[in-house]
């Protein structure tokens, strides 16, 4: 996550530029229960696009209703690391003057996976417009300087779930459309960060 994510639409406000995204004590102390929990099972909807994820919805004004694919092509996923926790993390997509959102956050220790913005929807997470109409956002609790938050049930939680988008969308399972934050053009963030291993990576997606 990295601070923050401009929605950078043709038609939404200026990028108010870098900024906290999170006072931690005071989103905790905002946030439900069911956040702090993050049980599995937990506000789970009647579906969601990843059967084995958890729903825990971003606020409506954190992102962009759409219709995808019919409306935009989406042909990329983008990999973020939160620069947060988990809990505090969900706090801030459900926050709705935070301006930032990703599709889904997966937890370091057992791999838990919460989608926050259903994947037909644009997430604002790239910080350019035509990367977030065409991509499903993925965080991952941790900081980029701290490997050992990216621990095996994370890689192989969050593999299964990019091969499944892959699958559902037809995007092939390669670097050129699984791409990291510090690729977007336009960013000025550096996650997943040195420590995130990328040949680990795809080819757990190609063989899950």
């Amino acid at each position: 996550m990295e601070h923050d994510r401009a929605r950078s639409s043709p038609t939404d406000p200026a990028d108010p530029g870098r900024r906290r995204l999170l006072l931690g004590a005071a989103a905790l102390a905002a946030a439900p229960a069911t956040l702090l929990t993050a049980s599995p099972a937990a506000a789970r909807p009647a579906t969601t696009d990843y059967p084995p994820a958890g729903w825990v919805p971003a606020s409506t004004s954190n992102y962009t209703a759409s219709n995808r694919p019919i409306s935009y092509r989406i042909d990329r996923v983008i990999i973020h690391v939160t620069q947060e926790t988990y809990a505090d993390a969900l706090a801030i997509f459900q926050n709705p003057a935070k301006q930032v959102s990703a599709h889904y956050v997966v937890r370091s220790n057992d791999g838990h996976v919460a989608q926050c913005v259903r994947n037909r929807n644009i997430g604002w997470h790239a910080g350019n417009w035509s990367y977030n109409t065409r991509s499903v956002g993925i965080e991952h609790e941790g900081w980029v300087d701290q490997p050992e938050y990216f621990t095996d049930a994370m890689y192989e939680s969050s593999a299964a779930l990019t091969a499944h988008i892959c699958d559902t969308y037809g995007i092939t399972k390669d670097r050129e459309h699984i791409i990291g934050h510090v690729q977007v053009p336009g960013s000025d963030h550096t996650d997943p960060g040195p420590y995130w291993d990328w040949s680990r990576y795809i080819r757990l997606i190609n063989t899950v």
